[in-house]
């Protein structure tokens, strides 16, 4: 049975299923270096314009597999590496130049936290469970899924979620902006979302999400934001937009 299964649909939108529902989602080290590898493949692929992240079952994950630590995690060398994996497939989703929307419901606990950050948006169900555990295991949170947290939460929040590894709920999730959207059916309400931003220009959310990201966690390359901004300006897409208002219709966005 495939870990991480990658489905396809019309209007460009595809959907990551973490797929290990007897364990509750866990994540093995595995499954980290295939996250990444899927959504740098969907990075690259042009036809696909927005991206779902979810879990089989009732949960979204519950983090890291803790039973496969005892064997690949039990060194400061092999705990580096596996940090190595865990970022990259959450930089990968960051990273990825088309929006990315997190759905979710039951556990989003530890890793699962970081990989629903990673996302430009999070849509959970009232039954959702969210909190990062780190501190039951004597494991100190990463750099850059705590400075996600942090700009999603505050300052005051990340310390109580860290250092007590208590749970929160959907409506506190909300509360805090850990979330962005509570609903009875969130994939089928990201659905929706999904396909309005399908129809828009791919290159005017690529630069921004890059800049907004930049912005954020204070990485902007100012080279790199001005080459989109040149890319987009140069592009088909824009004379698209152009002649589309000028002929009162919906514009036809390729990318290009």
């Amino acid at each position: 049975m495939e870990k991480i299964v990658l489905e396809r649909a019309e209007q460009g939108i595809a959907t990551v299923i973490i797929n290990q529902p007897e364990q509750r989602n866990s994540i093995t080290y595995a499954m980290w270096r295939s996250l990444a590898e899927t959504f740098s493949e969907l990075s690259s692929d042009r036809s696909v314009r927005t991206i779902l992240l979810t879990g089989a079952g009732t949960d979204f994950s519950s983090g890291a597999n803790i039973s496969e630590f005892a064997s690949i995690r039990d060194d400061p060398k092999k705990a580096q590496r596996y940090e190595v994996a865990v970022d990259a497939a959450c930089e990968a989703i960051t990273n990825a130049p088309k929006p990315v929307i997190a759905v979710m419901r039951g556990y989003t606990l530890g890793g699962g936290a970081h990989l629903a950050m990673s996302a430009d948006f999070r849509f959970v169900h009232p039954d959702a469970v969210c909190g990062i555990p780190a501190s039951r295991l004597s494991i100190v949170y990463g750099v850059k899924g705590t400075r996600k947290l942090l700009a999603l939460v505050g300052l005051a929040n990340a310390k109580r979620i860290l250092f007590s590894a208590e749970r929160f709920g959907a409506a506190e999730a909300l509360e805090m902006g850990f979330a962005d959207r509570l609903c009875e059916d969130p994939m089928e309400e990201a659905l929706a979302l999904a396909r309005d931003l399908s129809a828009l220009a791919p290159l005017s959310q690529a630069g921004a999400k890059y800049i907004l990201n930049g912005l954020v966690h204070g990485q902007l390359d100012d080279a790199q934001a001005d080459a989109l901004i040149n890319e987009a300006a140069a592009s088909h897409d824009y004379a698209e937009g152009r002649a589309a208002f000028n002929e009162k219709r919906s514009p036809r966005f390729t990318g290009r």
